[in-house]
């Protein structure tokens, strides 16, 4: 019951996560790709309940920045020109879940713009640009799972079901890509790839590559679980009685897999996540104007950026929920399966 409860406590808080980000749209209140040159690089404005007289308002305010007299890059707050905080207005349009065309969002600033963390060097929100930023980052981060764990599984279930000459080449197979070092491994394929292609082009290319990287570990496992599973009673009798190797693997054999490639989902997603960050930072990734977490930390490269504007960091933050989510969920599904291995050892020395 306790790790039913850890395990149902993971999966609400990383819905919650996934669920803003999904929804990017209504918790972002502008276009990511709107630019407003007037204010580069503006530090996040503070919300405020109480204005410079000491009255409390019972709605929250902004104060509109104005530039620092003497400077060219300083802000500071006009305190002559409070804004008030509007809730569900009407905005840039966005698509909610990737196809009701909407135009509420959550909040805004009445005829003004309010940027609570600040924009980057165009003018544009870093509030958008991070949600936005995270459906690409996220779901780059799944579908790359996604497409190792299935070459993790289709190559484990072959090499522990078959045996003999197949699984010494795949596991063999399996331990050069183990030995590489991945990441070095993975710029070098990108790197024969074309450089000059579209966002969305881009896109796939990132989520193939990284996907085709780490199926070796996943093999690896799902292997050992196939052997055990191939020797069971169970589908001895099924074999007996005239199954195919097909209909044993898929009915038998690979649902017994299940517990293992769910841990393993749960801890490749955030290194996948971290994976494209990685190239989208050094420039191989998705590419401007889209927004993802690896592109909005790539004005850190400069000296100026990275010692003078700290909000430009926060991307960076963003990943830091998921991956502790991610990771105390992998932890209660391998308790969890653990213990079910348990319950099934006794259970079978019982009957």
């Amino acid at each position: 019951m306790k790790m039913q409860r850890a395990l149902t406590r993971w999966l609400l808080a990383l819905g919650a996560l996934h669920g803003t980000v999904v929804c990017a749209g209504f918790f972002a209140p502008y276009d990511p790709a709107v630019q407003n040159r007037m204010y580069p690089y503006l530090p996040p404005m503070r919300v405020h309940l109480v204005d410079t007289q000491g009255h409390l308002h019972a709605r929250p305010f902004v104060y509109q920045p104005k530039l620092r007299v003497g400077s060219f890059d300083q802000y500071e707050e006009d305190i002559t020109d409070p804004r008030p905080v509007k809730f569900l207005p009407s905005g840039d349009y966005y698509r909610l879940l990737g196809f009701l065309s909407c135009r509420r969002h959550l909040f805004g600033a009445k005829n003004a713009r309010i940027y609570l963390l600040g924009t980057d060097a165009y003018g544009r929100d870093q509030l958008s640009r991070l949600l936005f930023g995270g459906q690409v980052s996220l779901v780059a981060g799944l579908l790359g799972a996604g497409i190792t764990l299935l070459i993790g599984m289709c190559i484990g279930a072959v090499a522990g079901y078959f045996g003999g000459w197949r699984d010494t080449l795949l596991m063999r197979l399996a331990e050069l890509f183990m030995a590489l070092p991945w990441l070095y491994l993975l710029f070098a394929i990108r790197a024969f790839l074309p450089l000059a292609v579209s966002p969305l082009k881009a896109f796939f290319l990132i989520i193939v590559v990284i996907g085709t990287v780490g199926w070796a570990r996943p093999a690896r496992l799902v292997r050992g679980v196939v052997l055990s599973a191939k020797e069971r009673d169970f589908v001895r009798a099924a074999r007996g009685f005239g199954a195919t190797n097909g209909y044993l693997l898929r009915r038998h054999i690979l649902p017994e897999t299940s517990s293992v490639l769910l841990t393993q989902a749960a801890i490749l997603i955030p290194q996948y996540v971290l994976a494209e960050m990685t190239l989208s930072f050094l420039g191989l990734g998705v590419p401007e104007p889209v927004p993802s977490w690896g592109n909005l930390l790539s004005s850190l490269q400069q000296y100026s950026v990275l010692i003078s504007h700290w909000w430009m960091y926060l991307p960076a933050v963003a990943i830091v929920p998921f991956y502790l989510g991610y990771l105390g969920l992998a932890s209660s599904l391998h308790e969890r399966g653990a213990a079910y291995k348990i319950e099934s050892r006794i259970l079978g020395n019982l009957t």
